[in-house]
């Protein structure tokens, strides 16, 4: 009889024993090793069947084994210096804390998925496992943040591969009583919930899971409660499933009750409300607007509420692609917002901030990238490759700009070096270092560290991969063959001693799973060749709607499945956390092809370089501004507009670098058997990059570049019951309306020679017509640098304008003035242009209006 409901049931601990509760329900156990090795003592055998999930060990092991360890005065002593540890990383102030000046009090971050461990399976790919690390790293940092996603019973989906190759997808229930999360609960203990109105007088609720990351706190909302409907319960069934609809519903929910649980737990908790929001790519974007209606309810006008929204608003595009943002019927928009969702607030108004009003837009869609830049005052890309992508894909928001004046930066993403480190590097650095924190320590210290210590450690991680693919491979083959005999040759793919090459990432086309299949004949040389041999590990999902990615999984399990290759290429199903934590670092080489420049950043390859793995990849993303030629190699890139002659000629430029420079460097051994040319690329990669490619940097460049100004915004605009935000919106509404009657009428220039040398001066006066702004109102700038053959000037600088004073010679226009000092020989090239001028705005370019001279 099959049962029609699972629960777990947690273990009542012995008194000695209850240390251990606060330790499992953090899930910092999942980056704190002592810890983790804490619990894989009580029960090493379950401790791995259960993916080292501390709660659901401690549901699992007997109540004999937990009495005989509380008998065991050395691991009770363990486990409350461990819990004493624990309160202390907890309490004590930390980088944040120290930080001299204003700063703000709390942080909002919302994601549509977080990856903090395989326990809480609530991700996909990157964009989780990016959002999981910069809570990890916010909260070694002492970053007071609050984060903000939605439960999904189903997580994302758990894959399988069929006999002939196709990915199957199934959706395993999870029990969130089985998992780190509790119920945020109101004084009398009944559970939290946020409710929000929809059409057709139905109404949306959902109750708030909570999940300690470290000094972070995870707000969940999940709507499988008995208040919804059935259909509206099933709103947080799965992760980027559904249609249209069910997607929209999912970002409303996120963003608008997620704005509404933050305040909630704020308000039970006494901790103070968030003076900056980050959206973590468009999903959550509607929080902007739950935070306007809430100023609205405030006395403020719309265009009022905005201001202040924006100024404390940071948005971080993922995407580098029209394809990957979010795009909705903007009918269905309307429908969701022409309704009591959000009082004082006008669809009309939301309908405005989503529409592609720009050139190649497409009318009657409402974008939620596009919504997501108009609602903050500061944006960024996650590399910088991927920021300069970005202000090309969004440069018709602004018109008139030059891409490189767009205002979206770049933060290049970082990954948590304790999640990501393997245990053996861990051990190592304590060792001869006196710590575990392998981002500090020198690595370039051969006398600390020796050649033959670096490389044990690497071959015992590679030995450590080639362990659980087998164990893997051989889960699969009986998922598929349950009652047949397992074949031996399971037992020897892959062999601890061969170059091992690692990819493993989500499979949209664009990623080139298969690149590496363009020429199989040469490949299988590579992967037999009898003296420097190659062997591959690949893994990764596609998404369940996507047969063409699917497509290319079967295609590279097919081929991995004939007889003189199976041991050299294996494809491991049903990619997850746990399992990258030993691909990561047991490869030496870590592989990334996808078309350049649709890698945004692409983490995977930092993961292995924290661990001393080389990478292999295209110039695109991360690899684009990190690679120096000894960190590993760079796949050129193709210029061709031909799709095949482009793969063709890629595929062969990575055949080569295998051929001739990867495989020649690992297997040049000493007399000592080390390969010393690549061990000193391994320590340069692990010296240089450790604390470089570190999510701890990333998270300290958000916090000094986009936290710490939102909140000095937000709060400028604020203050006096929001009187600055008044006057920066009246201030907008009359410049916008002045704009068109704004231009450059004239410019003369001299001072310099017949032939302008190198130190000359040259001196502008530009008349411009001011459209009845005041001179204060604008920015008037000289924009000068070398003229290209096309008359673009590049290298550009800019030299302020300066209003004179008295009457012009042209009436109307004022005239403002300035110098350039020529500094460098070769061609030259000037222009003028007019900005609208405040110092409440981030950028020149914060209202998308420019006048440039003709």
């Amino acid at each position: 009889m099959k049962a029609i409901r699972k629960f777990t049931v947690r273990a009542v601990l012995p008194e000695r024993l209850s240390a251990l509760e606060p330790l499992a329900a953090n899930l910092r156990w999942s980056w704190h090793e002592p810890t983790r090795r804490l619990f894989e003592r009580i029960d090493p055998a379950v401790w791995q069947s259960v993916g080292h999930d501390p709660i659901a060990l401690l549901g699992e092991v007997g109540r004999e084994r937990l009495d005989e360890l509380a008998t065991d005065d050395g691991y009770v002593d363990e486990a409350w210096r461990l819990r004493d540890e624990l309160r202390s990383y907890l309490d004590e102030p930390r980088w944040y804390q120290g930080l001299e000046g204003d700063k703000p009090e709390r942080i909002a971050y919302f994601s549509p998925e977080f990856g903090i461990a395989a326990a809480l399976p609530q991700y996909s790919g990157g964009l989780g496992i990016l959002a999981g690390d910069h809570l990890k790293a916010a909260s070694d940092l002492g970053v007071p943040l609050v984060a903000v996603g939605l439960f999904y019973k189903a997580g994302y989906f758990s894959q399988s591969i069929s006999a002939d190759g196709w990915q199957l997808e199934s959706y395993p229930t999870l029990d969130p009583d089985g998992l780190p999360l509790s119920i945020l609960r109101n004084p009398d203990r009944s559970p939290v919930q946020i409710s929000l109105a929809l059409p057709g007088d139905r109404t949306l609720h959902a109750r708030i899971w909570q999940a300690e990351v470290g000094r972070v706190r995870l707000l969940l909302l999940d709507t499988d409660i008995p208040e919804n409907t059935d259909e509206l319960r099933q709103i947080t069934d799965r992760l980027y499933g559904g249609g249209g609809e069910h997607r929209l519903l999912q970002e409303i929910l996120l963003g608008i009750g997620g704005v509404r649980a933050v305040c909630a737990w704020a308000e039970l908790t006494g901790s103070s409300e968030p003076q900056v929001f980050h959206t973590n790519e468009g999903h959550a974007g509607f929080l902007g607007l739950e935070r306007i209606a809430d100023l609205i309810g405030e006395g403020l006008l719309f265009a009022e509420a905005l201001e202040v929204v924006r100024a404390g608003t940071v948005f971080t595009t993922h995407t580098p692609v029209p394809a990957g943002i979010d795009r909705f019927d903007s009918s269905l928009v309307e429908r969701y917002f022409d309704t009591g969702l959000l009082p004082g607030v006008q669809a009309s108004d939301v309908l405005a901030l989503g529409a592609e009003t720009y050139p190649g837009g497409t009318a009657g869609v409402f974008n939620m990238a596009v919504m997501g830049l108009r609602l903050a005052q500061r944006a960024n890309g996650v590399s910088k490759l991927h920021g300069r992508v970005s202000r090309a894909m969004f440069s018709g928001l602004w018109p008139g700009f030059d891409v490189d004046d767009v205002p979206i930066g770049s933060v290049t993403n970082g990954v948590h070096a304790p999640t990501w480190t393997d245990p053996l590097l861990q051990d190592l650095a304590e060792r001869v270092f006196g710590t575990a924190d392998t981002a500090r320590v020198d690595w370039a210290n051969d006398d600390a560290v020796s050649d033959f210590d670096l490389w044990s450690a690497r071959s015992t991680m590679r030995a450590g991969l080639v362990a659980d693919a087998r164990a893997r491979t051989a889960r699969s083959w009986r998922g598929q063959n349950p009652s047949g005999g397992m074949p031996s040759w399971i037992g020897e793919i892959l062999d601890p001693d061969v170059l091992t090459i690692g990819f493993a990432r989500r499979v949209p086309t664009y990623k080139r799973l298969t690149l590496m299949l363009h020429d199989r004949e040469r490949l299988r040389s590579l992967l037999t060749d009898p003296a420097r041999p190659v062997q591959i590990v690949v893994a990764g999902k596609s998404h369940p709607a996507d047969d063409e990615g699917k497509r290319l999984i079967q295609e590279l399990v097919q081929f991995a499945a004939e007889p003189d290759v199976r041991g050299r290429l294996v494809f491991l199903p049903d990619y997850d956390i746990g399992m990258a934590q030993t691909l990561y670092p047991g490869t030496d080489v870590w592989l990334n092809n996808p078309l350049r420049p649709l890698e945004a950043c692409g983490t995977s390859g930092m993961k292995a370089a924290l661990n001393g793995v080389l990478n292999l990849s295209i110039l695109d993303g991360w690899w684009d501004e990190y690679f120096d030629g000894e960190n590993g190699w760079a796949i050129p890139s193709s210029d061709s507009s031909d799709p095949e002659e482009r793969d063709r000629r890629e595929a062969e430029a990575l055949y080569d670098l295998i051929e001739h420079e990867i495989a020649p460097r690992f297997y040049d051994r000493d007399q000592d058997g080390l390969p010393r040319r690549w061990i000193s690329s391994i320590r340069h990669t692990l010296a240089v990059y450790s604390s470089e490619l570190s999510a701890e940097r990333m998270v300290r460049q958000y916090t000094e570049e986009l936290y710490r100004p939102a909140a000095l915004a937000e709060a400028a605009l604020s203050a006096s019951h929001f009187e600055a935000g008044r006057e920066l919106a009246a201030w907008r509404a009359r410049v916008v309306e002045a704009w068109p009657r704004v231009s450059v009428s004239h410019v003369e220039s001299g001072g310099v020679a017949s032939v302008p040398q190198v130190g000359d001066e040259l001196h502008l006066r530009a008349h411009v017509e001011l459209g009845g702004l005041a001179p204060d109102d604008v920015s008037v700038e000289a924009v000068y640098g070398r003229s290209g053959e096309d008359g673009l000037l590049v290298d550009t600088a800019v030299q302020a304008l300066e209003p004179t004073t008295g009457s012009s010679a042209t009436g109307s226009a004022t005239v403002f003035t300035g110098t350039v000092n020529l500094a460098r020989a070769g061609g030259f090239g000037y222009s003028v242009r007019v900005l609208p001028k405040n110092a409440l705005l981030a950028s020149p370019a914060d209202l998308g209006l420019i006048a440039v001279a003709y």
